[in-house]
């Protein structure tokens, strides 16, 4: 076994709790922004720390009034807006258990989740959304309201509120400490039922607090501020959201991808997260668009470029020739790319997958510094990230202050500290199966050199075991692979095989670009399946993802899809995590004709 366990920088307390938060902020920053909000115009408008307590605070008296008692579940099912935030800490500061659902959920998901959970308020965005918990509510005896945000909901909890005094939210905020259970968030149920993991204001407040000590350079720096895309109900945005309330970060929400460059600009974030799939679109979608100009070998060889001039700030200064191409291609294609983000962002911190080590030196060269790290919902998001002084790209960082990392004899990685949950919500089975000495068992398949950074290699349950004997861990070859403009989706085959395949499903968006800078317009994407260019092209990614395993683990043949794997589907989970089962189930016919 290899161990790494690092100390907390922050004091340790169960002291104070996320209620405390919006109160301390306004207390000692009261006219300070700490919220920009869109306005339908397509402007922002600003909201400071001291109307954020008050708003807080009337949402809150307003679930009191309500009913709610201290512990109660109020579940929450919404894009990413500003009333995420705002429900999130008025139920925190009401003494609640905030439950997120995502708002792509089926009426069978929301049913599950609300009646684990036994949630008694839920708060919906849409009327849509109520359509769906309306649906289910037959079977939840618990549930006795359902409050819609776009049709006044907020404003009719905020009148009910008005006759509870201070002294009573008071007196919530006050029977809370840090081992207090701040939210049921339920894992994605890739293999089962989802499970609902209770993390506490403890684990989002100690994270937050060493994670700061550590990323100060990020969120302490003047004006630092990040517009959060990624779903509010998945672990990572919402411990970025503590984040900034608690180092008092400015923030802000887009609900809308197709608008986020948009949002970027008018916004102008010094920080993002985002999954490796947002990082790998934005560099698809550029070299498309260069290609499409006629500029696609000037794009490849400022890439090139980039690549180099990252990889050469890791064994020292790049030499005189590289830092002159480097410069034209800032002005020519770097700074484009940096504006397209909003002009002035310097860190991007990535999680949910492997980023590829092509892509993070891309990144840094071009500018944008992407702190690549890991964690789960067990894990309240971050147990390790590279840090600013010192970053190895291809590895997810040495573990945070407060968090231990260890590596089993088999490879798996084995978590404890500050952030790591307690327990899954009613299911002591599944509990005593993670947590075995303390030590939270993942799944997940990783190494840790000299240094102590992690880097991860796969998970257990997904490793192929090959008819000739050979372990395959697909994530290195599935990375890979849809790094390519053309690829969507992939799903690496082959245990009890005599070799390894790969199914693989176009992205539609991308298509039409790749088309006509390839000479193949008019070809539907049904047709492309079976086109010669196509299948070159895809031979050629395949080989490329080839370079990085040893002949025996390296793809054989490969076949495409039609249509792709989606979240609406079925195939993916609401983190966009790849269902497996369901995708082998499906397509066994598909990759028996690999074999056959």
């Amino acid at each position: 076994m290899k161990d790494n366990v690092v100390a907390p920088l922050a004091p340790v307390t169960t002291e104070g709790s996320l209620a405390d938060l919006p109160v301390r902020n306004a207390a000692e920053n009261a006219g300070e922004t700490a919220f920009s909000r869109k306005t339908p115009s397509g402007g922002w408008t600003h909201v400071t720390w001291a109307q954020f307590a008050d708003d807080v605070a009337a949402v809150a008296k307003g679930l009191i009034a309500e009913g709610l008692q201290p512990g109660d579940r109020v579940a929450l099912m919404s894009r990413t807006r500003y009333e995420w935030t705002l429900v999130d800490f008025a139920a925190w500061s009401a003494g609640a258990v905030v439950v997120p659902i995502y708002e792509t959920s089926s009426a069978e998901q929301v049913q599950w989740i609300l009646s684990d959970s036994d949630a008694h308020v839920v708060v919906v965005e849409t009327d849509a959304h109520r359509s769906v918990v309306d649906q289910v509510r037959g079977d939840l005896p618990s549930l006795r309201d359902v409050v819609t945000i776009d049709a006044g909901g907020l404003d009719s909890l905020r009148e009910k509120g008005r006759e509870v005094p201070d002294a009573d939210l008071a007196a919530r905020r006050a029977g809370l400490d840090r081992r207090a259970v701040a939210t049921i968030i339920y894992t994605s149920g890739t293999t089962g039922r989802p499970k609902g993991c209770e993390l506490t204001h403890g684990n989002f407040l100690d994270l937050a607090e060493n994670a700061i000590e550590k990323l100060g350079q990020v969120v302490l720096t003047e004006n630092a501020s990040t517009l959060l895309f990624l779903p509010l109900a998945h672990v990572f945005a919402r411990f970025i959201e503590v984040l900034c309330v608690e180092g008092r970060a400015r923030m802000g929400h887009s609900a809308d991808i197709k608008t986020l460059l948009d949002d970027f600009a008018g916004f102008q974030p010094t920080f993002v997260l985002a999954v490796p799939r947002v990082f790998e679109k934005i560099f698809n979608s550029a070299e498309a668009k260069a290609s499409s100009e006629g500029k696609g070998k000037i794009f490849l060889r400022a890439a090139t470029v980039a690549i180099a001039y990252s990889e050469a700030l890791d064994t020292g200064r790049p030499g005189l020739a590289l830092r002159i191409q480097h410069a034209v291609f800032d002005r020519l294609v770097y700074g484009k790319l940096r504006a397209a983000m909003g002009g002035h962002v310097r860190y991007a911190v990535s999680g949910g997958a492997p980023l590829g080590t092509r892509l993070g030196h891309f990144y840094r060269g071009i500018g944008v510094v992407i702190l690549e790290g890991y964690g789960l919902t067990e894990t309240t998001a971050p147990v390790a990230v590279n840090t600013p002084d010192k970053i190895k790209i291809g590895t997810v960082g040495p573990p945070l202050p407060g968090t231990g990392i260890r590596i089993a004899e088999d490879g798996e990685i084995l978590l404890k500290g500050v952030g790591v949950f307690n327990a899954y919500h009613d299911n002591p089975t599944a509990t005593a199966d993670a947590i075995v000495d303390g030590w939270f068992h993942t799944g997940d398949l990783g190494e840790m050199d000299d240094d102590g950074y992690l880097r991860i290699t796969g998970r257990k349950k997904e490793i192929l075991v090959t008819a000739g004997g050979k372990n395959v861990a697909p994530a290195v070859l599935e990375d890979r692979l849809r790094a390519h403009p053309l690829v969507s989706q992939c799903i690496v085959v082959g245990d009890q095989k005599p070799f390894v395949a790969v199914l693989v499903t176009l992205d539609e968006e991308m298509w039409p670009l790749w088309a006509k800078t390839h000479g193949v317009e008019g070809v539907s994407l049904d047709q492309a399946r079976t086109d010669p260019k196509v299948l070159e092209a895809l031979q050629e990614a395949v080989d490329r993802a080839n370079e990085a395993v040893s002949k025996a683990e390296s793809i054989r043949k490969f076949a495409v899809l039609p249509g792709d794997f989606t979240e609406a589907n079925g195939y993916l989970t609401p983190s966009l995590k790849l269902k497996r089962n369901v995708v082998m189930k499906d397509y066994a016919d598909e990759v028996e004709k690999l074999y056959a």
